[in-house]
């Protein structure tokens, strides 16, 4: 039964009924089909992974849990994110928060989820965004270095992590520490089917540059490297290329510099080249087994690209050299020890880096020492695994999950014992299983099976597995959470799947098999001391400082620390901090195996059940009272399920949660009153209470229906009453208004007609002889007023030539018409004329001139219209020798162009250069370029010229003139329309006198001897320009030919 109306299934555990595991698993299906994929267990939060994008986080859901207390919602990891970072802020507790699960249960995600919460609600400001940022971007760099594609879960977390965020006294942040655990480094040299090595290998593949590709001499192909598994290249849903770039932004921000992130790259280089080292079987010359390298290529671009021997680094690779405090002893290693050496330099290298990767973030988030601060510890670290083949690897990740559970029960019951007694209740001692046995057993310094193991590590002689077997049977044969087959055969039992080099230890969990095989090596650890020289003697910054014990000078015979002691020691540690805070728990469980959404295995999520020990935590928390609430909330819940609490209570809050328990009979077996809490037995008391309370809101419902329906039918009926008033009160309104219009209307036109009667009467008798005019001119003026804005509305084009003109309708307006159109046309032009400049205006002067002298009269007239006038035809602007011609004569050359003179004795031509100045006719030479003749323009006394396509004329002189003794001059022009125009304004402007121009085919040419008469004739079929002849017929006679 839920106990919110609108809650599906039950969402604290604790209320279940019945408590069992059929029952539990069943509840966390129906809420996880429901897409409800967190559950409460007190204040433990239970969360199934969806697999899917669920649209219940952001800064909405952010903004609502932030206002409400941890109960008053439905269950969420921000109510649980909220409750431990207001524990801290406001009662100054040192919180942590624990992540646990299997692969593939969403602890990375719930992890981002709990810090993205507590960067929303803590304070603002450049400093503190800034905190802030790099805190959310270490994520991204851990997740790139730590995390890798399994079987289980596509971004699984190969490594154990855990954040201390670090607040002031506000509640904003100030850095952080991060620790993180057991890398899974074996990854890096060999990855099961169907698995990845870590990410970053494949996104800096994916998303580096050429040039950068070229830099750290790699191919983007992922075929060409040996440690990748060739089957799995990329994953569907993650983009490498694109989370490469994400890596490089999250590493700048956090702190790293360019150099830095360079170094970074090149030693992940190193690694993937590590791996395509291929090793041979090689033999020395005493029949020794040996190895060698096949091709050198590899190891020689490895020394370029960290600055190393490639000399050295093979010897390294394929020696072992064993020092004494006497002697040193060089060893040859076979291709086996060799093949070992070398993975264990690539796994050491990576572990190494991401181990300074942590330490560098956490030099960049570090908190000064002397600030006080408060502290959040987020763990995300594997949950408990049971594998087909468990080995040293799950043996010490169970270790640590035995630690956690044991640390969860106590202070669970701690917690519990803590309320019980803050409240007043007693507290009676709870019955549970005590998983110290367990952990004893592994962890004892003396007789635990890490002790052993170091032990069989230290141990001179024969040391093998085996051996470590044999020693673990031999102490623990007795014990009741060990077995393996000495044992067993010793209670004369039978189990075939306990074989020969196995033990097994009976977890809180389940009983686990780890098989011995390599756990000597594994917790050995032991890279061979040239390797460790090899690298330190490298000339790359980063990997130098890998390897410290490389150095000549700190070399020290001394073993180092096994595996299992240094991670026994962590865990320790781990413990320690976390029994220094207070916990909060994040329990996460993956529903199938397939990564499928809306997939639930209720087999897979029972085993995950047990491993987590949800069952366990529930039986824990119920021991005492299930349900505990604070009085006012609890009296705000149920107060209408008494009369004397509803519909107000003006008591206290206790009195008034008392006055309910007693009104509905509730023994006091089931309840306990504390100091600001009712503390509630039985799940049944508080499912009661809710029957009760749905009740009485079904009642209350009812009556607030009624309520409610009876003032909506009062209301809709003054409405209508209202609305029929209104609608009447309009209606008579405007029927009135309707009869007032038609009696105005009626009256209007009797007046009208009254008016009307009363004008004709009184037109009759006064206006009726002059009524004929007066139309007249009405008429008149209407017609004009028509004919005017007719006219105005289809006005012709502003354009010069165009010469249309509307007609007019009546032949009354023709001579009006005319003007008007004289009058536009005027108008055009002169608005033409006002938008010409000075030359322009100069143009067309003398074009009109032309047209006043020539059209009409001359044939080569109409071939000069569209010709511009040039007036320099023989180049004088860039002939100073022609310019001499016009001698010291001020102003400038009007026309220049070579003329034919007609000879006065036999009619031959022969050319001449003619200069008209603004006072002077000039004919000079063409040969010499000398002056012949100088005429004034005031000794010209006419020209005469004929109506046909040609170029003669004749100049006439006044006998007046120094040059007119001898005569006039009969000339032939190219040019004759323009050279006879500016002739004539030249005359016109120097002597204020028109120049005669005459038109003729027979005119006489007075010379020095006497006058000849030159007639002039057209040949047949019309002549051209230039074609002209002359033929002197007697003394006084001259015939041209034209």
């Amino acid at each position: 039964m839920p106990l919110l109306e609108d809650s599906v299934g039950v969402e604290d555990l604790i209320l279940l009924e019945p408590l069992a595991q059929e029952s539990l698993l069943k509840n966390l299906q129906l809420r996880f089909e429901n897409k409800e994929i967190y559950t409460y267990i007190g204040s433990v939060v239970v969360s199934v992974n969806p697999y899917q994008q669920l649209p219940i986080y952001g800064p909405e859901f952010i903004a609502k849990y932030r206002d409400y207390t941890f109960y008053e919602l439905k269950p969420h990891i921000y109510a649980l994110a909220s409750m431990a970072y207001q524990s801290l802020k406001d009662r100054d507790r040192d919180q942590c928060i624990l992540i646990t699960g299997e692969s593939g249960a969403g602890k990375t995600e719930a992890s981002k989820q709990v810090m993205s919460y507590v960067a929303a609600v803590c304070g603002k400001g450049e400093q503190v965004n800034s905190v802030k940022e790099q805190l959310l971007q270490s994520n991204p760099v851990l997740e790139a270095f730590g995390n890798a594609k399994t079987i289980r879960n596509n971004n699984s977390s190969r490594f154990g992590k855990y954040m201390d965020i670090e607040f002031d006294f506000s509640g904003s942040p100030l850095g952080g520490v991060i620790t993180n655990y057991l890398l899974e480094k074996s990854r890096v040299v060999k990855q099961l089917k169907g698995e990845r090595n870590f990410h970053i290998f494949y996104q800096l593949l994916a998303g580096a540059d050429a040039q950068l590709l070229k830099a750290l001499k790699l191919n983007r192909e992922t075929s060409c490297y040996a440690y990748l598994n060739q089957e799995v290249s990329r994953v569907d849903g993650m983009d490498d290329a694109s989370n490469f770039k994400t890596v490089q932004n999250a590493m700048t921000v956090i702190g790293f510099s360019e150099e830095e992130i360079r170094w970074v790259l090149e030693v992940t280089a190193l690694v993937l080249k590590l791996g395509n080292v291929e090793l041979v079987d090689e033999f020395q010359a005493n029949g020794i087994p040996a190895s060698g390298i096949r091709d050198g290529r590899g190891v020689q671009e490895i020394g370029e690209l960290v600055g190393l021997n490639a000399e050295e680094l093979e010897r390294a690779l394929c020696s072992r050299t064993m020092e004494t405090a006497k002697e040193k002893v060089v060893t040859a290693l076979n291709f086996i020890q060799a093949q070992y050496a070398r993975d264990a330099l690539a796994k050491n290298i990576y572990n190494r880096l991401f181990n300074w990767i942590v330490y560098r973030i956490n030099e960049s988030i570090k908190v000064g020492t002397g600030e006080r601060k408060k502290v959040m510890g987020v763990l995300d670290i594997y949950g408990f695994e049971i594998l087909q083949d468990n080995s040293f690897e799950q043996f010490v990740i169970n270790y640590c999950n035995e630690k956690l559970q044991q640390v969860f029960i106590e202070l669970t019951l701690k917690e519990e014992q803590e309320e019980y007694k803050r409240e007043g209740i007693p507290w009676t001692k709870v019955e549970y299983f005590d998983n110290g046995i367990i952990c004893n057993l592994i962890e004892h310094s003396q007789r635990g099976i890490l002790a052993m193991l170091d032990e069989e590590c230290l141990r001179p002689g024969v040391v093998s597995d085996s051996t470590f077997l044999a020693k673990l049977n031999q102490l623990f044969s007795k014990h009741d959470h060990y077995e393996s087959k000495v044992t067993q055969n010793a209670l004369h039992q039978y189990d075939h799947t306990m074989g020969l080099s196995c033990f097994r230890i009976c977890h809180y969990a389940g009983k686990v098999t780890y098989n011995v095989s390599s756990f000597i090596d594994k917790n050995n650890d032991l890279l061979f001391r040239d390797l460790s020289q090899a690298m330190w003697k490298a000339k790359h910054p980063l990997l130098q400082s890998l390897f410290p014990e490389g150095d000549p000078k700190q070399t020290s015979l001394k073993r180092p620390p096994t595996a299992g002691s240094q991670f026994k020691s962590s865990v320790a540690t781990l413990m320690k901090n976390l029994y220094s805070k207070n916990p909060n728990y994040i329990r996460c469980i993956k529903p199938n195996d397939q990564q499928q959404r809306g997939q639930f295995s209720t087999e897979l999520v029972a085993t995950q059940a047990r491993y987590l020990g949800l069952l366990e935590n529930v039986r824990v928390r119920r021991a005492g009272y299930a349900y505990r609430q604070v009085y006012g909330t609890f009296l705000e819940r149920y107060r209408m399920l008494s009369r004397s609490t509803w519909p107000r209570w003006t008591g206290k809050d206790q009195e008034g949660v008392k006055k309910i328990m007693e009104e509905l009979n509730v023994t006091s077996e089931e309840m306990a009153f504390g100091k600001t809490k009712i503390f509630i037995r039985s799940p049944k008391t508080l499912f009661f209470l809710e029957e009760q309370r749905r009740f009485e809101i079904q009642q209350l419902v009812t009556l607030i229906q009624k309520t409610y329906r009876g003032w909506r039918c009062r209301t809709h009926y003054q409405l209508m009453r209202k609305s029929q008033i209104l609608i009447s009160s309009w209606f008579r309104g405007n029927m009135q208004k309707k009869r007032y219009g038609k009696i105005k209307a009626s009256t209007v036109l009797i007046q009208a007609f009254v008016r009307g009667w009363k004008a004709r009467k009184d037109y009759r008798k006064y206006f009726r002889s002059g009524a004929a005019l007066t139309l007249a001119d009405f008429i008149y003026k209407s017609m004009a007023q028509q004919f005017l804005l007719g006219l105005k509305n289809n006005l012709p084009p502003q354009k010069v030539l165009d010469s249309t003109w509307p007609t007019s309708r009546y032949k009354y307006f023709n001579t009006a018409n005319q003007q008007l159109r004289q009058l536009f046309y005027q108008w055009k032009c002169k608005k033409f004329l006002d938008q010409l400049s000075p030359k322009q205006v100069e143009v067309l002067k003398e074009k009109l001139c032309a047209s006043e002298l020539f059209k009409g009269k001359k044939a080569s007239y109409p071939q000069s219209v569209p010709v511009q006038f040039r007036g320099d035809y023989i180049g004088l602007q860039g002939n100073p020798k022609l310019q001499k011609l016009k001698g010291g004569e001020a102003g400038p050359v009007l026309m220049a162009e070579t003329v034919k003179k007609v000879n006065r004795g036999n009619g031959k031509l022969s050319p001449r250069i003619l200069l008209l100045t603004q006072g002077h006719v000039i004919l000079a030479d063409t040969k010499k370029s000398q002056t012949k003749t100088v005429i004034g323009l005031d000794s010209v006394a006419g020209v005469s010229i004929t109506s046909f396509n040609d170029g003669l004329f004749s100049l006439h002189l006044s006998e007046i003139s120094s040059v007119g003794s001898k005569g006039d001059f009969l000339l032939i022009s190219e040019h004759l329309i323009e050279l006879l125009t500016k002739m004539y304004r030249a005359v016109l402007d120097a002597t204020q006198r028109q120049l005669p121009v005459t038109v003729t085919e027979k005119f006489s040419v007075k010379f020095k001897d006497g006058s000849v008469t030159v007639k002039v004739i057209q040949r047949p079929g019309g002549g051209e320009t230039g074609k002209l002849s002359c033929k002197k017929k007697g003394g006084h006679n001259l015939e041209v030919t034209v």
